[in-house]
């Protein structure tokens, strides 16, 4: 089996924590060039990654320059799509990190890149490969939950707030909690429905604990005069066959209702939430019943435990993509819906009116 011949753009921490040893670990990858704006950073991710021969580079065009069949788009969000299709165009294919760019003009130009030059386009939304979530996702192809017409994505932290790199920049990421993990619950919560259909979003979003010296935050106090995105939003999504969506996110929040990356679906024929493991509830011999699937591989004999990572199966899957072209569980087109909600959302929030779809 061939080797892919792979390019980073960005050797950061989403780089070196989840696609860097997941690509190693499956042996389907040779990560030949590494480019960041600090070069020691894209040294010392060499020396942990790469080849022996592998290059570093400071500039993105150079790197694109080099014998390569995959390019990986790891830098904040701002470059998001200046780079994924600058290497689509130079005949790559582009796993590029979510969200899929700062707004949804960006994400078209994207999705239409990739039509007009036959090039894959992957954006990694690696939670649709949870067990739970594809246990899920059968369970609503086989519309065993009814028509879905209520649901709730979840992404809150109590106090949580990244501290390091440019989390807290806006002109970098385009936003804050929202726009960095509400983007995983909405994406899990469309997928689930399978409904892209958006009529109108209403949405709310606050400065309120950002200011605050008694934090109490996970990865240590942040600066209250650097922090210049929201530390919470929420929408209200209506889509065009009358289902709603309820989108919460939050970095800081004082609340214990702690849940991120899940959803809750209400159908006709039963529900679905993530908040506790995954949950059924349904009516059966007219009695209210929950069940909790097991869905782990242990007390297997001969079997450690130790099962795949969605980030494992989203690296084999995008190698299947490009090597045999397995079908994209991730089509471009409904990532770039999940930007242009969380762009109407930030709208909303700033005119305080509803933003209408067409």
């Amino acid at each position: 089996m061939r080797k892919l011949r792979a390019g980073i753009v960005g050797c950061g921490g989403i780089a070196n924590g989840k696609h860097l040893p997941a690509m190693q670990k499956s042996g389907l990858y040779e990560v030949v060039a590494f480019c960041d704006i600090i070069i020691e950073r894209a040294q010392e991710t060499k020396e942990k990654f790469g080849t022996e021969d592998a290059k570093v580079f400071e500039d993105y065009r150079e790197l694109l320059k080099e014998d390569l069949d995959v390019v990986y788009v790891t830098t904040p969000n701002r470059s998001h799509a200046e780079i994924s299709i600058a290497a689509m165009e130079a005949g790559r294919d582009v796993m590029c990190e979510k969200p899929m760019a700062k707004n949804y003009a960006e994400a078209q130009k994207m999705v239409e890149t990739a039509e007009r030059t036959h090039r894959v386009l992957n954006i990694a939304y690696q939670n649709r490969y949870r067990t739970d979530s594809l246990y899920l996702k059968e369970m609503c192809k086989s519309d065993e939950l009814g028509e879905i017409y209520f649901a709730k994505a979840h992404a809150l932290r109590r106090r949580a707030v990244p501290t390091w790199g440019v989390f807290l920049n806006e002109e970098e990421q385009g936003g804050g909690p929202l726009i960095d993990i509400g983007t995983h619950a909405l994406d899990l919560t469309l997928w689930m429905m399978d409904n892209y259909e958006v009529q109108s979003v209403t949405g709310a979003s606050f400065h309120k604990l950002s200011d605050q010296t008694d934090q109490g935050n996970a990865f240590g106090n942040w600066d209250p005069d650097k922090f210049c995105v929201e530390d919470s939003a929420f929408g209200f999504i209506r889509m065009k066959n009358g289902a709603v969506i309820e989108l919460e996110s939050a970095w800081a929040l004082n609340t214990l209702e702690v849940d991120e990356a899940k959803t809750s679906l209400c159908g006709t024929k039963a529900g679905a939430d993530m908040k506790d493991g995954l949950r059924i509830n349904y009516i059966h011999h007219n009695a209210q019943v929950v069940e909790k699937p097991e869905l782990s591989s242990g007390g297997v004999a001969f079997f450690s435990g130790k099962e795949k990572s969605a980030a494992d199966y989203e690296q084999e899957l995008f190698y299947h993509i490009v090597v045999d072209g397995a079908e994209q569980v991730v089509k471009p087109a409904q990532a770039a819906v999940v930007t242009r909600i969380l762009e109407a959302v930030y709208r909303s929030a700033e005119s305080g009116e509803t933003i209408y779809f067409d």
